[in-house]
């Protein structure tokens, strides 16, 4: 056989034993927090039509997308982000509801970051959704919601960093820039890029408060005070309405009492473009990257015909199991479990203890023993592998290896 095969492409892996465990264990408690607060789960297709995720959505860009066609001719692709489906999914079932609509979902998704090496190609997402209120305390209920699900996972040290999309695109409004020079200078700017950022506006002419108000961007960060000081950067009136939605949003978090999570980065910007509020990130130790991702997006369920505010984050589920790597303890003690080996004529006796120690709760593996298989290899293998008893059931009675 090629040992090719035995063998999986860049950006993907296995995943197997205690780590499968965890991961579904994690899974489960998140999904329990996101149900507690009334929101029910969804599926979509893994693979959607290209135009569900074009360059009109603001989604992934069409380089990073894994692109096949069916018979028909038409181009498919496997979702990079959830977001665009379940925007597709509210506009074709909840066309005429005006009353919020919450959903939550469990996804795994696919991005070719062929620019990005040893990142993961595909993810496993869980996330909530909120369609049809455009309420600050819609907002605030999200990142309450971020907070309650990152402390089931098992973390106790995170912070969530808060931004708003139009304070940005308010300062843009003054500088007069091209589309394609507005995005490097995002990419500048979400770099904590200070000389690239000034010698940009520097060649396109920028000057006066508004380069003033972007230079200062890379370090518009921290707590609650860091909005007084963006309110004196400028006088545009979209991103003064930003920074006062933001201290509102600030003061119902303060009676969610999840304060202490939060922090404020004016500089924050999405590579989502459909992103058109808040918007947030979340990050902790372990994990390079940021473990949540989220905002509002009040204009994409018009795309696909439905006018509806909207708002929405993800988890990343690998992230955190990496933060959670070192907790090996609690790994094994999710995974452990009991073997019982029986020799064939005693299977009644090994069903009965069997389905005894199951009715009591217990993970058992049943394993009835080959004439040729030591019953040492048996227990290597079930011990190494995290079994914490291994039972024998011959004509000696039952005894624990």
């Amino acid at each position: 056989m090629d040992k090719v095969l035995l063998h999986t492409p860049e950006g993907v892996r296995d995943i197997y034993g205690s780590e499968c465990t965890l991961k579904l264990s994690l899974e489960k408690k998140i999904n329990d927090v996101f149900n507690q607060y009334g929101y029910h789960n969804i599926q979509t297709p893994t693979f959607e039509f290209f135009d569900i995720f074009s360059k009109e959505r603001g989604s992934v860009a069409s380089k990073n997308l894994y692109k096949f066609f069916d018979r028909e001719g038409n181009t498919l692709v496997l979702r990079p982000d959830v977001t665009p489906s379940i925007a597709r999914f509210v506009a074709k079932y909840y066309a005429d509801v005006k009353v919020p609509v919450k959903l939550c979902y469990n996804a795994n998704t696919y991005i070719n970051n062929s620019e990005l090496q040893g990142k993961l190609k595909e993810s496993t997402q869980l996330g909530c959704e909120q369609i049809n209120d455009d309420s600050v305390e819609a907002d605030a209920e999200m990142i309450a919601l971020v907070v309650d699900s990152l402390k089931a996972s098992g973390l106790n040290e995170f912070l969530v960093e808060i931004g708003h999309a139009d304070f940005y695109k308010g300062l843009l409004l003054e500088c007069g820039l091209d589309a394609d020079t507005e995005e490097e200078l995002r990419v500048r700017i979400e770099n904590k890029n200070n000389f690239g950022v000034e010698e940009l506006l520097d060649s396109h002419g920028v000057s006066g408060d508004a380069k003033a108000a972007l230079l200062k961007l890379p370090s518009l960060f921290g707590s609650i005070e860091v909005l007084d000081t963006a309110k004196q950067l400028t006088k545009n009136e979209t991103a003064l309405k930003a920074i006062k939605r933001l201290e509102d949003l600030y003061s119902i978090l303060v009676d969610y009492q999840v304060s202490k999570y939060i922090s404020f980065d004016l500089g924050m910007v999405s590579n989502y473009q459909y992103y058109t509020g808040i918007i947030y990130k979340a990050y902790t130790y372990g994990t390079g990257n940021y473990i949540v991702t989220g905002g509002r997006y009040d204009r994409l369920l018009g795309q696909f015909g439905k006018e509806a505010p909207a708002t929405g984050f993800a988890v990343y589920i690998d992230q955190i199991m990496l933060a959670l790597g070192a907790d090996v303890k609690n790994n094994h003690q999710a995974y452990e479990y009991q073997v019982i080996v029986y020799e064939p004529e005693f299977r009644k006796y090994a069903l009965q203890l069997a389905t005894d120690l199951r009715s009591d709760g217990r993970k058992v593996e049943l394993i009835a023993k080959k004439a040729e298989i030591p019953i040492e290899e048996y227990q290597n293998f079930k011990q190494n592998d995290g079994a914490g008893v291994v039972t024998y059931i011959s004509d000696k009675g039952a005894i624990k290896l």
